[in-house]
C-alpha cells in the first residue's frame, strides 16, 4: 500500500516540476527576510500586497508559459525577434536581471552562512566557525553539483529543499502558537505611516512577483520538454506554484506577526530571528527555523547561478548547455559573488531588501511585452489571449508601475 501512495506523490511532484523549481527559486532568504521583517514591524497589515503579488505571479506565469509552449521559443528570444529594436529591451532585461540576482546572491549566501554558523554554535556548545569557511564549503559543493548535474537532478534537489523548507516553517508556526485573533485583526489592508513601509511593499512585490521568475519560467517549461499539448498542465503547474508561494510566505509573515510584532520586537538581522524564537519554541524551534531558512537559501542559489548561462542561451536562441566552457565560467564567476558579505560591511538582510526592491523596478519591462505577444496572431495563431487574460496582464502592468514607484521613493 505504501509503494502506490509514494508513487502517486512522485508522479504528482513530477507533474509540477517547473512550479517546484520556481517555488525553490522564489521562496528564498529574500522572501523569508522580507516576510519576517514585514510581520514583525507591521503585523499582517501588508498581507494584501503578498496576495496581490501571488495572483499577478500566477497570471504572468501562465502568460509566459503559454507563449513558450505555442511558439516553441523562450522569453528573451521572443522579445528580441518579435519587436523592432527588441534586442535592446531583451538585452536590458538580461543585464538588469543578472545584476539583480548577483546582488541577491551576496545577501542569500551571507544569511545562509550566518545561520549555519548559529546552528553549529547551538549544536556544539558555543563553537564558532568563520563564515568564510562555511561559504567556501557551500560554493565547492554547489559547483560540483552544477558541474555534473542535469536539469532533472536540480529539480529533485530543489523539490527536497522546498519540502524541508515548507515543513520547517509549518512546524515552527505550530510550536510558537501565534495568537490567531491578533493575526486576523491585523489583516485589514493598509499602508503603515512609518519609514520604510513603501520599501517593504516593493520588496514583497519584488520577491514574489519577480521579473526573473517569469523569464526563468519560460526556460524551465522548455527544459521540461512540454509542448502545446501541455497547456492544461502548464496552468495547473502555475497555480500550484503561486498558491504555495502565497501559503509559505504567509506562514512566515504570520509567525513573525503573531510573536515578534505582539512583543514589540523589530527584526534587522536574520540571526536575531533565531535568538528571538528560541525562548518561544526552545532549541527545536530554533533548529527547525535554521533548517528551513538554509533550505530556502540553497534552493534559491541553484537558479541564481544558472540565470546567466540560461538567459544568454535564451537571448541568442542557442541550446541550453550548462556544461559548456562558457556556462561553467559564468557559474564560477557567479559563485565568487557568494563571498561578497565577507568583504562588505552591509548586513545581508539589508542587501536582500535592496535587491528585492530593485527587482520590482524591472517588472514593467517584462509585463508589457508579454501582453503584446499574447495578442499577436502571427505567433499565437488560434491561441490568442482572451479578454480575461488581457485584463489580468493589464492589472499586473498597473501594479508593476505602482511598486516601481514605491521602490524609487524608498531607494532615493
Amino acid at each position: 500500500m505504501a509503494k502506490p501512495i509514494f508513487k502517486k506523490i512522485t508522479i504528482a511532484l513530477a507533474a509540477v516540476g517547473p512550479g517546484l523549481f520556481l517555488i525553490g527559486y522564489n521562496i528564498g532568504t529574500g522572501s523569508v527576510t522580507t516576510m519576517a521583517k514585514t510581520g514583525a514591524e507591521h503585523g499582517m497589515s501588508l498581507f494584501w500586497a503578498l496576495v496581490l503579488s501571488c495572483i499577478f505571479t500566477f497570471i504572468l506565469m501562465i502568460a509566459y508559459g503559454k507563449v513558450t509552449l505555442v511558439t516553441g521559443k523562450t522569453a528573451l528570444y521572443n522579445i528580441k525577434t518579435e519587436f523592432k529594436y527588441g534586442w535592446v529591451l531583451a538585452l536590458y532585461i538580461l543585464i538588469a536581471l543578472i545584476i539583480g540576482e548577483l546582488l541577491a546572491l551576496i545577501g542569500v549566501m551571507g544569511i545562509v552562512a550566518d545561520l549555519t554558523q548559529e546552528g553549529i554554535r547551538l549544536l556544539f556548545d558555543g563553537a564558532i566557525i568563520n563564515t568564510f569557511w562555511i561559504i567556501l564549503f557551500f560554493v565547492v559543493l554547489l559547483y560540483i553539483l552544477l558541474w555534473y548535474g542535469r536539469y532533472k537532478s536540480f529539480e529533485k534537489i530543489l523539490t527536497t529543499f522546498v519540502i524541508i523548507m515548507g515543513l520547517s516553517f509549518i512546524v515552527v508556526f505550530i510550536m510558537v502558537k501565534p495568537k490567531m485573533g491578533v493575526l486576523l485583526g491585523g489583516i485589514i489592508p493598509g499602508i503603515p505611516d512609518t519609514p520604510g513601509a513603501f520599501g517593504l511593499i516593493a520588496a514583497i512585490a519584488g520577491t514574489t512577483c519577480s521579473a526573473a521568475v517569469f523569464i526563468m519560467r519560460s526556460t524551465v517549461v522548455a527544459e521540461k520538454g512540454w509542448g502545446i499539448s501541455n497547456l492544461k498542465d502548464e496552468k495547473r503547474d502555475a497555480f500550484v506554484s503561486a498558491f504555495m508561494m502565497l501559503f509559505l510566505s504567509g506562514v512566515i509573515m504570520a509567525v513573525a506577526a503573531g510573536t515578534l510584532n505582539v512583543m514589540g520586537l523589530k527584526l534587522d538581522n536574520t540571526v536575531e530571528m533565531i535568538s528571538l524564537f528560541e525562548p518561544l519554541g526552545g532549541k527545536p524551534a530554533a533548529f527547525l527555523l535554521i533548517l528551513g531558512i538554509v533550505g530556502a537559501g540553497l534552493s534559491t542559489i541553484f537558479p541564481i547561478v544558472l540565470i546567466a548561462p540560461w538567459l544568454i542561451s535564451d537571448f541568442t536562441g542557442k541550446p541550453r548547455n550548462i556544461h559548456s566552457p562558457l556556462s561553467r565560467k559564468l557559474i564560477f564567476f557567479a559563485l565568487l559573488f557568494a563571498f561578497g558579505t565577507v568583504l562588505l560591511k552591509q548586513r545581508p538582510p539589508a542587501l536582500m531588501i535592496f535587491s528585492q526592491a530593485f527587482q520590482a523596478c524591472i517588472l514593467p519591462a517584462v509585463a508589457i511585452p508579454i501582453l503584446i505577444l499574447l495578442n499577436r496572431k502571427s505567433i499565437m495563431k488560434s491561441h490568442e489571449s482572451n479578454w480575461k487574460m488581457n485584463a489580468g496582464v493589464v492589472a499586473v502592468i498597473l501594479f508593476s508601475f505602482l511598486t516601481t514607484w514605491f521602490a524609487i521613493v524608498e531607494l532615493f
